[in-house]
Protein backbone atom coordinates (compact mmCIF):
# COMPACT_ATOMS: atom_id res chain seq x y z
CA UNK A 1 0.00 0.00 0.00
CA UNK A 2 1.21 3.48 -1.06
CA UNK A 3 0.94 6.62 1.53
CA UNK A 4 1.83 10.36 1.18
CA UNK A 5 3.26 11.90 3.99
CA UNK A 6 2.22 15.22 3.99
CA UNK A 7 3.86 17.11 7.41
CA UNK A 8 6.09 19.69 8.06
CA UNK A 9 7.54 18.91 11.12
CA UNK A 10 10.34 17.24 9.76
CA UNK A 11 10.99 14.78 13.01
CA UNK A 12 7.46 13.72 13.04
CA UNK A 13 7.37 12.93 9.13
CA UNK A 14 10.36 10.74 9.49
CA UNK A 15 8.75 9.09 12.44
CA UNK A 16 5.60 8.37 10.31
CA UNK A 17 7.98 7.16 7.66
CA UNK A 18 10.18 4.40 9.61
CA UNK A 19 6.65 3.28 11.19
CA UNK A 20 4.82 2.47 8.31
CA UNK A 21 7.61 1.21 6.41
CA UNK A 22 7.67 -1.28 9.47
CA UNK A 23 4.12 -2.04 8.67
CA UNK A 24 4.76 -2.55 4.89
CA UNK A 25 3.73 0.78 3.53
CA UNK A 26 5.84 2.28 0.77
CA UNK A 27 5.96 6.39 1.86
CA UNK A 28 6.58 9.26 0.43
CA UNK A 29 6.81 12.71 1.93
CA UNK A 30 5.79 16.14 0.97
CA UNK A 31 6.57 18.94 3.56
CA UNK A 32 4.30 21.60 1.62
CA UNK A 33 1.45 22.02 0.03
CA UNK A 34 2.79 22.56 -3.16
CA UNK A 35 5.06 19.18 -2.73
CA UNK A 36 1.97 17.32 -1.50
CA UNK A 37 -0.07 18.45 -4.96
CA UNK A 38 2.89 17.27 -7.17
CA UNK A 39 3.28 14.12 -6.09
CA UNK A 40 -0.40 13.29 -6.75
CA UNK A 41 -0.57 14.87 -9.81
CA UNK A 42 2.53 12.17 -10.62
CA UNK A 43 1.78 9.17 -9.14
CA UNK A 44 -1.85 7.57 -7.10
CA UNK A 45 -1.89 6.65 -3.50
CA UNK A 46 -3.82 4.54 -1.36
CA UNK A 47 -3.73 6.43 1.44
CA UNK A 48 -2.69 10.53 2.49
CA UNK A 49 -1.84 11.44 6.10
CA UNK A 50 -2.05 14.95 5.66
CA UNK A 51 -1.85 17.56 8.24
CA UNK A 52 -3.95 21.49 8.00
CA UNK A 53 -1.07 23.45 9.13
CA UNK A 54 1.25 23.46 5.91
CA UNK A 55 3.52 26.69 4.80
CA UNK A 56 2.04 28.13 1.74
CA UNK A 57 -1.03 25.83 0.48
CA UNK A 58 -2.65 24.30 3.44
CA UNK A 59 -3.93 21.18 4.04
CA UNK A 60 -7.38 21.73 3.51
CA UNK A 61 -6.43 23.47 0.10
CA UNK A 62 -4.68 20.22 -0.83
CA UNK A 63 -7.53 18.25 0.04
CA UNK A 64 -10.36 20.04 -1.82
CA UNK A 65 -8.06 20.11 -4.83
CA UNK A 66 -8.04 16.17 -4.72
CA UNK A 67 -11.25 15.95 -4.29
CA UNK A 68 -11.75 18.69 -7.36
CA UNK A 69 -10.33 15.77 -9.66
CA UNK A 70 -12.70 13.19 -8.36
CA UNK A 71 -9.53 11.09 -6.96
CA UNK A 72 -11.09 8.91 -4.55
CA UNK A 73 -8.15 8.22 -2.24
CA UNK A 74 -8.08 7.90 1.26
CA UNK A 75 -7.48 11.19 3.34
CA UNK A 76 -6.38 10.22 6.94
CA UNK A 77 -6.13 14.14 8.42
CA UNK A 78 -3.64 14.09 11.30
CA UNK A 79 -3.91 17.79 13.03
CA UNK A 80 -2.61 19.51 16.26
CA UNK A 81 -6.71 21.20 15.74
CA UNK A 82 -8.45 20.39 18.16
CA UNK A 83 -11.98 21.68 18.02
CA UNK A 84 -14.96 20.41 16.56
CA UNK A 85 -15.55 22.75 13.94
CA UNK A 86 -11.79 21.98 12.34
CA UNK A 87 -13.10 18.40 12.39
CA UNK A 88 -16.10 18.81 10.53
CA UNK A 89 -14.65 21.33 8.15
CA UNK A 90 -11.78 18.59 7.64
CA UNK A 91 -14.84 15.99 6.81
CA UNK A 92 -17.15 18.09 4.47
CA UNK A 93 -14.19 18.74 2.49
CA UNK A 94 -13.52 15.12 1.57
CA UNK A 95 -11.27 13.77 4.64
CA UNK A 96 -12.43 10.47 5.71
CA UNK A 97 -10.89 9.93 8.91
CA UNK A 98 -9.35 12.63 11.54
CA UNK A 99 -6.70 12.07 14.17
CA UNK A 100 -5.85 14.77 16.80
CA UNK A 101 -2.02 15.70 17.75
CA UNK A 102 -0.97 14.09 19.90
CA UNK A 103 -1.32 10.29 19.07
CA UNK A 104 -0.60 7.07 19.74
CA UNK A 105 1.15 5.21 16.80
CA UNK A 106 -0.66 2.09 17.57
CA UNK A 107 -4.27 4.47 16.78
CA UNK A 108 -2.93 5.74 13.71
CA UNK A 109 -2.46 2.31 12.62
CA UNK A 110 -5.74 1.07 13.47
CA UNK A 111 -7.63 3.78 11.36
CA UNK A 112 -5.41 2.97 8.54
CA UNK A 113 -6.36 -0.73 9.14
CA UNK A 114 -10.44 0.11 9.26
CA UNK A 115 -9.91 2.94 6.40
CA UNK A 116 -8.67 0.08 4.23
CA UNK A 117 -11.51 -2.34 5.25
CA UNK A 118 -14.35 0.35 3.91
CA UNK A 119 -15.10 0.05 0.50
CA UNK A 120 -13.15 2.54 -1.68
CA UNK A 121 -16.44 4.57 -2.98
CA UNK A 122 -16.48 6.44 -6.38
CA UNK A 123 -16.32 10.22 -5.70
CA UNK A 124 -19.48 12.04 -6.75
CA UNK A 125 -19.17 13.83 -9.93
CA UNK A 126 -19.04 17.14 -9.83
CA UNK A 127 -22.21 18.76 -11.81
CA UNK A 128 -21.12 21.30 -13.97
CA UNK A 129 -22.70 23.75 -16.97
CA UNK A 130 -20.55 26.65 -18.81
CA UNK A 131 -17.80 27.76 -16.66
CA UNK A 132 -20.18 26.92 -13.00
CA UNK A 133 -19.02 23.59 -10.58
CA UNK A 134 -20.90 22.29 -7.85
CA UNK A 135 -19.12 19.36 -6.09
CA UNK A 136 -21.61 17.72 -3.54
CA UNK A 137 -18.78 16.29 -1.75
CA UNK A 138 -17.49 19.47 -0.33
CA UNK A 139 -20.17 21.21 -1.35
CA UNK A 140 -19.01 23.62 -2.79
CA UNK A 141 -19.91 26.18 -5.94
CA UNK A 142 -17.47 27.50 -8.29
CA UNK A 143 -17.49 30.16 -11.25
CA UNK A 144 -13.96 30.51 -12.97
CA UNK A 145 -11.81 28.99 -10.44
CA UNK A 146 -13.84 31.48 -7.83
CA UNK A 147 -15.67 30.45 -5.00
CA UNK A 148 -19.63 30.94 -4.43
CA UNK A 149 -20.45 31.96 -0.45
CA UNK A 150 -23.84 29.93 -0.58
CA UNK A 151 -25.78 29.02 2.44
CA UNK A 152 -27.16 25.27 2.43
CA UNK A 153 -30.45 26.37 1.21
CA UNK A 154 -29.09 28.52 -1.99
CA UNK A 155 -26.81 24.96 -2.48
CA UNK A 156 -29.15 22.68 -2.38
CA UNK A 157 -31.65 24.61 -4.13
CA UNK A 158 -28.93 24.86 -6.86
CA UNK A 159 -27.92 21.52 -6.31
CA UNK A 160 -31.47 20.20 -7.29
CA UNK A 161 -32.08 22.36 -10.93
CA UNK A 162 -28.24 21.06 -11.69
CA UNK A 163 -29.04 17.68 -11.21
CA UNK A 164 -32.19 17.21 -13.16
CA UNK A 165 -31.18 19.97 -15.18
CA UNK A 166 -34.41 20.58 -18.06
CA UNK A 167 -36.93 19.66 -15.66
CA UNK A 168 -39.10 22.36 -14.54
CA UNK A 169 -39.81 22.18 -10.61
CA UNK A 170 -42.81 24.15 -9.00
CA UNK A 171 -41.88 25.86 -5.79
CA UNK A 172 -43.75 23.33 -3.61
CA UNK A 173 -41.41 20.18 -5.04
CA UNK A 174 -38.11 22.48 -4.42
CA UNK A 175 -39.54 22.71 -0.97
CA UNK A 176 -40.39 19.01 -0.15
CA UNK A 177 -36.20 18.58 -1.53
CA UNK A 178 -35.35 21.30 0.83
CA UNK A 179 -37.46 21.08 3.97
CA UNK A 180 -38.31 18.22 6.68
CA UNK A 181 -41.58 17.14 6.18
CA UNK A 182 -42.36 18.69 9.97
CA UNK A 183 -41.33 21.79 8.86
CA UNK A 184 -43.74 25.01 9.57
CA UNK A 185 -41.39 27.19 7.48
CA UNK A 186 -44.03 28.06 4.00
CA UNK A 187 -42.77 27.35 0.86
CA UNK A 188 -42.68 31.17 0.08
CA UNK A 189 -39.41 30.62 1.29
CA UNK A 190 -37.65 29.26 -1.82
CA UNK A 191 -38.60 32.60 -3.64
CA UNK A 192 -36.43 34.33 -0.67
CA UNK A 193 -33.49 31.36 -1.57
CA UNK A 194 -34.39 31.59 -5.13
CA UNK A 195 -33.94 35.37 -5.12
CA UNK A 196 -30.58 35.45 -2.78
CA UNK A 197 -29.11 32.78 -4.90
CA UNK A 198 -29.59 34.49 -8.41
CA UNK A 199 -28.18 38.13 -6.89
CA UNK A 200 -25.00 35.66 -6.16
CA UNK A 201 -25.14 33.99 -9.18
CA UNK A 202 -25.47 37.33 -11.21
CA UNK A 203 -22.24 38.75 -8.89
CA UNK A 204 -20.30 35.91 -10.39
CA UNK A 205 -21.50 36.37 -13.92
CA UNK A 206 -24.25 33.70 -14.10
CA UNK A 207 -27.48 35.61 -13.55
CA UNK A 208 -29.27 33.85 -16.10
CA UNK A 209 -28.08 30.46 -15.47
CA UNK A 210 -32.13 29.82 -13.53
CA UNK A 211 -35.14 30.50 -15.69
CA UNK A 212 -38.73 31.35 -14.71
CA UNK A 213 -41.23 30.02 -16.49
CA UNK A 214 -44.16 31.45 -15.43
CA UNK A 215 -47.09 29.64 -14.03
CA UNK A 216 -45.08 26.31 -13.69
CA UNK A 217 -41.56 26.76 -11.56
CA UNK A 218 -37.67 26.72 -11.74
CA UNK A 219 -35.62 25.70 -14.63
CA UNK A 220 -32.19 24.88 -15.56
CA UNK A 221 -32.08 24.64 -18.96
Amino acid sequence: MRVLIVEDSEPLSQALVRGLAAEGYACDEAATGEQALAFLREFAYDFIVLDLMLPGIDGLEVLRQLRRRQEATRVLVLSARDHVVDRVTALDAGADDYLIKPFVFDELLARLRALRRRPLEQAEPVLRIGALELDPRSRTVRRDGTDLDLSPKEFGLLEVLLRERGRVFSRAQIFERLYAGASETSDKAIEVIMSTLRAKLTRAGAGDLIETRRGFGYVIP
